[in-house]
């Protein structure tokens, strides 16, 4: 028997999400074939078709799907449910085996819980890649500098991830994030030959955003469409303008897809927001939560591209003052 996860692609909460369902099924039916793909949002349906040919199939971190054979589920995005009849098929499945909680910090810290209680797996051995997934996708980090200086052994990890479009390695390194501590991975030969490079371009990015970054009000916002495919450190903005309430960006990601962000600053208070970024973005086929999102657009979409990020920034805009900068811990991430 073959098992497929389909997981949120270039994420580090999907990537744990994948290695934490392989351990919870590795402990259910042993050793079988397992096929870990990585999904991104886009407008309409984001499987394929050959994404369930499978004798198990999961998804987790990313959309529902009502296809019949998507056995496993789970979720904890705002945007789980966006085709007609996905919220409806969820409620009505009797599975047992199909779990959504938008409240939870991360999904591999809500998979790890629920699997715990409801089918006795202990999955404690993996908490130190647990309790990272919690605190990188709440972006519940003590201020801008360490997501943004990558000191961190898992921050390093999150830049592999988000940076890393060779499949087989990211199949590798979700299976070694089980095996692995964490800094002994982030040292590992294949992780290090892509983040050294990384590394140095990060430190370019931090000086390219901050030359490009547009500030209207409380509201930022750039395009980074013309420079080549990479992912941007999403924290960089509020490194430079820590005051700054909503990010709104354009880049570029897999295939030169145009890649369209929204987010609200993590260090500012939760009262502060007047938006839900997912509501904000579902209508262009995007996802996330109340306080990040993202959509895609196709390579050559530029003007509906900029065209949405104008419409967001000015909605954004029309927001009342920010709340004032608090130490709060973060509230939330991609």
């Amino acid at each position: 028997m073959a098992v497929h996860i389909l997981h949120h692609g270039w994420c580090f909460d999907g990537a744990a999400s994948a290695a934490l369902f392989a351990a919870f099924d590795r402990q259910r039916h042993g050793p079988r074939p397992c096929r870990l793909i990585p999904k991104d949002h886009r407008p309409g349906d984001p499987y394929d078709p050959e994404d369930f040919e499978a004798d198990d199939v999961a998804s987790v971190d990313f959309r529902y799907s009502q296809d019949p054979r998507l056995a496993w589920y789970f979720d904890h995005h705002a945007s789980a449910f966006q085709l007609p009849g996905d919220r409806e098929h969820f409620l009505a499945d009797t599975s047992g085996q199909k779990f959504h909680d938008p409240t939870a910090s991360s999904c591999a810290g809500y998979l790890a819980r629920v699997v715990r209680e409801r089918f006795a797996c202990d999955l404690s051995a993996h908490a130190e890649l647990i309790r990272w997934a919690e605190i990188i996708d709440s972006a519940a980090f003590p201020d801008p500098r360490m997501p943004v200086e990558l000191t961190e052994p898992a921050l390093l990890l999150m830049t592999f991830v988000e940076n890393n479009h060779d499949r087989e390695l990211g199949e590798r390194f979700i299976h070694d994030l089980l095996v692995c501590s964490l800094a002994g991975l982030a040292a590992a030969d294949y992780v290090q030959a892509l983040l050294r490079p990384r590394l140095e371009q990060n430190r370019h990015d931090i000086r390219l955003i901050g030359e490009t970054a547009v500030v209207e009000g409380d509201v930022l916002h750039y395009s980074l469409i013309d420079q080549p495919v990479r992912a941007y450190n999403k924290f960089i903005p509020y490194y430079h303008h820590p005051r700054i309430r909503y990010v709104v960006a354009l880049t570029r990601g897999p295939d030169r897809r145009i890649k369209l962000t929204a987010g609200y600053n993590p260090w500012l208070p939760r009262d502060a927001r007047e938006h839900s970024m997912a509501a904000l973005l579902e209508p262009h086929g995007g996802g996330g939560h109340p306080y990040v999102a993202g959509c895609t657009f196709a390579a050559d979409d530029e003007d509906r591209a900029v065209a949405v990020q104008r419409a967001i920034t000015a909605t954004l805009r029309s927001s009342r003052p920010a709340a004032p900068l608090t130490a709060a811990r973060a509230h939330s991430g991609a």
